[in-house]
């Protein structure tokens, strides 16, 4: 069975959880054939069923074992709300009462989503909406693939690529993000293919080691937004520990061990992180480095001093990064207008 951090609360087994050896030896303690499992396992995973009745050629006798030993997991819709670019942010309520925020970002036929991978966050980016709404637990693997799963069921379409960049620090809560991972790249779960699958951190150094070895070609990105020590220590006190020294070192072993072309986030705050001495800063930290840069223009939070960096900075950026042969583009904010862009998710709807 899934190890499930020590934060993660629900008590009763969902049978999502299981392996299919783990379910398939269940299934025979309860004394049905093995292709009684699989037959389970496809309404689980293939269709998403929210009650046990749904399973039609499951005999009804097996239903009612199942039922007395676990459950189906799933989400309840809080809330939803749709932005002038088509995103929708959902607020979802899991059976303990946690609740945690989505979002899915349709372009032409193609669907990203954007999970949470804990309820609230520890880090204390001050940039971000997150962190000032505390923290609850960390999310199960299934708990993440709900939400998923949610967001397809809402635009009645397939999901084609997932971010970890939702609540929540994903390598605070390591097993279960990768379990995750590894249900919606499996053929048996959402079958998304492992590079559209993509974990951000704000930089947990021995977990981007261990990410490294890992045998599946998931994406890598490391939320930067300074490369002056001093700047990136007030905002974002929580990764302090982990000095941009460690961090460098640490990418160029991931770069080495990998080959896969990691991004580097970066939030333009203005006065803040736009100037001169912290645009060289940014380009001496990936020069000669595989990295690629997305450029956020910072998203405006209600009640924060922290203003948006001006569109010309960041081009200046852009121009000035492609001078010492680093790529950089300019993140497109998806859902600003219903507080669904990169740093505003708060669990707060209009």
């Amino acid at each position: 069975m899934l190890s499930h951090d020590t934060e993660s609360s629900p008590s009763s087994l969902d049978l999502r959880s299981l392996s299919h050896e783990e379910l398939l030896a269940l299934v025979t303690e309860l004394g049905w054939p093995s292709f009684r499992a699989k037959q389970v396992e496809d309404w689980l995973w293939k269709h998403h069923v929210s009650s046990f009745d749904e399973m039609s050629n499951v005999p009804a006798a097996l239903r009612k074992q199942l039922a007395e030993r676990g459950t189906l997991g799933g989400v309840s819709e809080v809330a939803r709300q749709v932005s002038n670019d088509g995103s929708r942010k959902y607020l979802v309520e899991y059976a303990d009462g946690t609740r945690a925020e989505c979002v899915g970002m349709p372009t032409r036929n193609r669907l990203a989503v954007c999970v949470s991978t804990q309820a609230g966050c520890r880090m204390g980016c001050v940039f971000c909406a997150t962190g000032m709404g505390g923290f609850s637990r960390s999310l199960t693997a299934t708990e993440m693939f709900d939400q998923v799963t949610h967001v397809a069921d809402d635009f009645q379409t397939r999901v084609s690529s997932v971010v970890m960049m939702g609540q929540g620090e994903p390598f605070n809560n390591y097993d279960n993000v990768l379990a995750a991972l590894r249900m919606l790249n499996s053929p048996n779960g959402a079958g998304i293919g492992a590079r559209h699958l993509t974990v951000s951190t704000c930089g947990i150094v021995p977990m981007i080691r261990r990410f490294a070895k890992e045998p599946e070609q998931f994406t890598l990105a490391v939320s930067l937004h300074s490369a002056v020590q001093a700047t990136r220590n007030q905002l974002m006190p929580g990764v302090r520990k982990y000095s941009l020294g460690r961090l460098h070192e640490v990418m160029e072993k991931y770069v080495e061990k990998t080959g896969r072309r990691p991004t580097y986030e970066y939030a333009l705050i203005g006065g803040v992180n736009d100037n001169a001495n912290e645009l060289d800063a940014l380009c001496d930290f990936t020069r000669g480095t595989l990295a690629h840069v997305n450029l956020i223009q910072l998203n405006d939070l209600e009640g924060s001093k922290l203003k948006p960096s001006t569109t010309e900075k960041a081009e200046l950026f852009v121009r000035a990064l492609a001078s010492v042969g680093v790529e950089a583009t300019i993140r497109n904010s998806r859902g600003a207008d219903i507080d669904a862009a990169c740093g505003q998710l708060s669990q707060k709807h209009k």
